[in-house]
């Protein structure tokens, strides 16, 4: 059975990580797939908007303990984090195209934080998010010490790295950490709703601006102003900006391509 299954259709990629049994934790052989997947969306132009969620009862439960303490088995958390969770999370970061999770259940340690480095992050109502590393002596990885505090705050990232307090769907929708929770008779066509959307809008134009947040991370207002305009140009030059234009004007839905 693959650790990773991957489904294009209607140009959305769908990755689903596929250890159910082990509430879809993180081993090299799950690791290595959400690297081959995700890079198949980067390389792949025909994919508009990509999901990621987990099969079964979990998003993702962080690390599989049980690889890392069988000698055998057990990469090194030299690997583990150069070569599997760096990987991960800059490509969710860096793929110019919107990333939804799907979080249809528990998403604690680097599963969570796999969540925060999506785009969008929805959840189902009965899902929790926890940080899960202080309880076994670790930081949060995966990126989570840069994107907790930038999507709740500092004071309230630190509490919840620090004691490990589950947050649950309702309130990781209140204090900004996801976007927004549905009901379990919903979330299914909610999620399908949204990608759909994202898969039918301006692709490239859509991409400058998950690059454009990325950098305003980092940037001064002034770099910030002098990148916008260097990216509006790129924006204002693809096809899909001539259609929008034009169905503007026209008064028609537009019907863009991605290009």
């Amino acid at each position: 059975m693959s650790a990773v299954l991957f489904d294009v259709k209607d140009n959305i990629a769908t990755i689903t990580l596929n250890r159910p049994e082990a509430y879809n934790s993180v081993n090299t052989a799950l690791a290595h797939g959400l690297i081959d997947a995700l890079q198949q969306c980067k390389d792949d132009d025909s994919i508009r908007a990509i999901v990621l969620t987990g099969s079964g009862k979990a998003f993702c439960a962080g690390q599989d303990l049980k690889e890392v303490t069988t000698p055998e088995l057990d990469p090194g958390f030299d690997t583990l984090m150069k070569d599997h969770y760096e990987p991960i999370v800059h490509l969710l970061r860096g793929i110019e195209k919107p990333i939804v999770a799907k979080v249809n259940g528990v998403a604690a340690g680097a599963g969570a934080n796999f969540a925060l480095a999506c785009d969008i992050i929805v959840a189902v109502e009965h899902a929790v998010f926890i940080q899960a590393f202080s309880a076994i002596g670790l930081i949060p990885d995966s990126g989570g010490t840069y994107t907790l505090p930038r999507a709740v705050g500092m004071a309230k990232a630190t509490a919840l790295a620090m004691l490990g307090d589950k947050v649950s769907a309702e309130e990781a929708e209140r204090i900004g950490m996801i976007y927004k929770y549905f009901s379990a008779e919903t979330f299914e066509d909610e999620v399908q709703a949204i990608a759909k959307k994202l898969a039918n809008m301006p692709t490239k134009g859509l991409g400058l601006t998950k690059l454009a947040l990325n950098q305003s991370l980092k940037n001064s207002f002034d770099q910030q102003m002098l990148l916008e305009t260097d990216l509006q140009l790129k924006a204002a030059s693809t096809e899909d900006y001539n259609e929008g234009v034009a169905a503007f004007v026209e008064k028609r839905n537009p019907a863009f391509k991605g290009r």
